[in-house]
């Protein structure tokens, strides 16, 4: 039997920590370091919280959230202050390097719309919060972009849960993304609305 590849194994050992007592703390640890170098995106542990305990889901994305965009201020340090350093390794180690020249090019032109949608959808949020400080991005605008994506997309997942039960779960890991992205593209064409019609 083939053995499983690391990034299989990895996301198995994340699911695990649901079925012990720390559950909440290592979705904690494990949104910060998501946002900036680890692979596993922490949706999959809390996925898993909720779906064991439906009622404490709201709860887990709180612990989610937190961690997600503290992690996230971690990586806009690393950028600003380490982007040689780190900053440049994490990009190689996950072969982003033209998606971290795309970023800077979007950064130029939309400032932390970029962190809003990158917190949201599926395009890596270390890249964008490593990227962000690397361009210098203003940092409180940036937490507040962070803020509400994160939040959003972690709620999102646990309201879905919260409302359907554990038998959303695996239409929610299989079209989340997706969901999100057009989610993304709808809030989006709402404000151009707002902004260049109404």
């Amino acid at each position: 039997m083939k053995k499983p590849g690391i990034l299989r194994r990895m996301y198995d050992w994340t699911v695990d920590w649901a079925k012990t007592p720390y559950g909440e703390w290592a979705l904690f640890v494990l949104a910060f370091a998501e946002s900036s170098f680890f692979p596993i995106p922490p949706d999959v542990l809390l996925i898993a919280l909720a779906v064991a305990l439906p009622r404490k889901s709201f709860r887990y994305a709180a612990f989610c959230s937190v961690g997600s965009v503290l992690g996230g201020a971690f990586g806009y340090f690393i950028g600003w202050q380490f982007m040689d350093l780190i900053g440049m390794r994490v990009v190689h180690l996950y072969g982003l390097e033209a998606g971290f020249a795309d970023l800077k090019e979007k950064y130029a032109l939309y400032n932390a719309w970029v962190v809003a949608v990158a917190g949201f959808t599926p395009i890596p949020y270390k890249l964008a919060t490593i990227t962000a400080g690397a361009c210098a991005v203003n940092f409180p605008v940036f937490m507040l972009a962070s803020v509400l994506s994160r939040s959003a997309r972690f709620f999102l997942a646990a309201g879905f849960i919260r409302v359907f039960g554990p038998k959303v779960q695996p239409l929610i890991e299989k079209y989340f993304d997706a969901l999100a992205l057009a989610f993304t593209v709808l809030l989006i064409a709402g404000f151009v609305v707002i902004k260049y019609v109404l």
